[in-house]
């Protein structure tokens, strides 16, 4: 899995291979109270878990990435750009298959943390190669 870079104003926060959510998901977080949820999510299965990030809300936001299942050799970038009045944050995936389909691959369950201004433009996010 390649990191993605930050892009205007994206910081990166946190991240790491095993989030436990089996399917993509992207949200926007807005208070310590939905963070905090988030990372009891991930640290359930974690001795010890990871930390909380500490975010002062009233400056910033936070994108929240969950890639799902992903196999060796898959990588991913991030797009953000400002439409009139909105944030479109895209996630592209692709995948290059190395290994033979006899050999073990690595499966990991990644998640990206990133730190955005407070805005109150509407955020969305939209999948590009999956």
């Amino acid at each position: 899995m390649v990191l993605g870079e930050s892009k205007e104003n994206m910081v990166l926060v946190s991240h790491d291979a095993y989030s436990g959510i089996m399917e993509y998901e992207a949200t926007v977080v807005k208070d310590a109270k939905t963070l905090n949820k988030f990372y009891s999510q991930i640290n359930r299965t974690r001795k010890p878990g990871l930390p909380v990030p500490e975010i002062d809300f009233e400056k910033n936001i936070l994108l929240v990435i969950c890639l799902g299942k992903q196999e060796e050799g898959a990588t991913y970038s991030l797009k953000k750009e400002e439409l009139e009045g909105n944030i479109l944050i895209t996630t592209n995936l692709s995948v290059k298959k190395e290994a033979s389909e006899n050999e073990n691959s690595i499966i990991s369950y990644p998640f990206y943390i990133y730190k955005i201004p407070n805005t109150s433009k509407i955020v969305s996010f939209q999948k590009e190669g999956w």
